[in-house]
């Protein structure tokens, strides 16, 4: 499920950003095509707007002058004089020119018609009839013979009976290279960029999904410990049960205590899962109100002197000699903390061990009360220290076979944390545990 799951976010956190990238490339193409165009043909009607300023200035058109200009600028220019071809270009047939840089009679017509075309289509104005005057006009084109785009300008020349028209050609081969480069350049960059994002998603959505796998995990673990924790009193007061059907009147006494043992140990159980099903729903409640802490540890003190004096422990309690502010807290949840980690205390500390029970105000950055609860017993590994306050947790050897769920730690560490508090475990020297609670004063 997750596995399907991890695929489908990968495919949509990489498809969506892909998509967005390669929409955002597109419209950065084309804004810098047209662009590139825009600018390539300015560039082209300047250079027209400086060739028509010489023709104004000069009576005559030189052969190394439109010689010059084609090479300078990679231009293509056909001179008809009174309807005949320039001297200028039957040099240039005689000469060892690229013949492809040549117009041919084919092109020229093209350029012509083209211009044609947008005189209709614009109703431009007519050619100037004065004695001296020259027009122009740019366009672009594209020629069916070659194939190729041009931007194409058209002078008209008149000087009394005299008439010459120059046609000047810019093929747009380069700026179309430069464009097919742009494209490819941004594919590539696209390409290796989607191949970073999927990467980047695969990782991301992986992370994403962790904490929900592990939650879904501990979900089944914990519906798995709860059930077997059930089975056990379970078929205990069921094997009993079935018992008592030909049993004595004094071992139908026995069975029945043991039934009602079970049963309060199912009924302590279903009640610790509540608490953590209210915890994990956002139902835990705590209701805070100013409470006595040294109130709370005092009576948790009394309550268990009694079982370690049975024990053959030994009990003591540390408080400060200053009377303490009040904790704004759930003093019958607290008080439950305090429960549960004497009862591990006691339970796993063999006899003749010492547990202490200590309360202390401490003011630094920020002042907080603390509460201390250490042993002398069996003590929990250092690889059992981060799973310790895990639901069902239980160390194999130091955890087992004491009647615990593995519950009360997992509660108590709810609680505290509900009082945006802190709990944790370290070591007792020179054996056992110490475990430290701190809450906010």
């Amino acid at each position: 499920m997750f596995r399907k799951a991890h695929y489908l976010f990968t495919l949509l956190c990489a498809g969506t950003t892909s998509a967005i990238m390669i929409l955002m490339s597109l419209l950065y193409l084309r804004v810098s095509e047209s662009s590139l165009q825009n600018n390539q043909f300015t560039s082209f009607q300047n250079d027209i707007s400086t060739i028509v300023s010489v023709l104004e200035q000069s009576t005559y058109i030189s052969i190394q002058w439109l010689s010059g200009l084609e090479a300078r600028n990679d231009y293509i220019i056909y001179v008809v004089d009174n309807d005949k071809p320039f001297l200028y270009n039957t040099l240039k047939q005689n000469m060892e020119y690229d013949p492809d840089a040549l117009p041919d009679q084919t092109l020229l017509a093209e350029s012509l018609q083209a211009r044609d075309a947008m005189f209709e289509a614009e109703s431009a104005i007519p050619l100037d009839n004065t004695w001296f005057g020259i027009i122009h006009i740019e366009y672009e084109f594209t020629s069916s013979s070659t194939g190729e785009d041009y931007y194409s300008s058209l002078i008209d020349i008149e000087r009394g009976t005299t008439h010459s028209q120059i046609v000047i050609l810019n093929p747009l081969s380069r700026l179309q290279a430069q464009i097919l480069h742009q494209r490819l350049l941004f594919l590539l960059l696209d390409f290796v960029a989607l191949l970073a994002f999927s990467v980047f998603s695969w990782s991301f959505t992986g992370k994403l999904l962790k904490p929900l796998k592990e939650n879904h995990e501990n979900q089944m673990q914990f519906i798995a410990s709860a059930s077997h924790e059930l089975r056990t009193p379970l078929s205990v007061i069921l094997a009993t049960n079935e018992c008592c059907a030909s049993a004595t009147a004094e071992e139908q006494a026995g069975f029945f205590h043991t039934i009602r043992k079970e049963g309060k140990r199912m009924n302590n159980l279903i009640d610790d899962l509540l608490t953590l099903a209210h915890s994990d729903t956002n139902r835990f409640m705590i209701e805070r109100k100013p409470a006595e802490l040294d109130t709370l540890c005092t009576n948790a003190y009394e309550a268990f002197e009694p079982l370690c004096r049975q024990k053959r422990l030994s009990l003591s309690l540390t408080m400060p000699e200053t009377p303490l502010p009040r904790c704004v807290c759930d003093p019958e949840r607290i008080a439950q903390v305090l429960s549960i980690l004497l009862h591990n205390a006691v339970s796993y500390t063999p006899e003749g061990g010492q547990v202490s029970l200590a309360l202390a105000w401490r003011q630094e950055r920020k002042n907080f009360f603390e509460i201390t609860v250490s042993d002398t017993g069996i003590g929990i590994s250092d690889s059992d220290k981060k799973y310790i306050f895990n639901r069902f947790y239980r160390a194999e050897k130091s955890r087992s076979g004491k009647g615990h769920f593995g519950l009360g730690l997992s509660i108590a560490f709810e609680i505290v944390t509900a009082h945006r508090g802190r709990i944790s475990v370290q070591d007792n020297v020179p054996g056992g545990s110490v475990f430290v609670v701190r809450l906010p004063g």
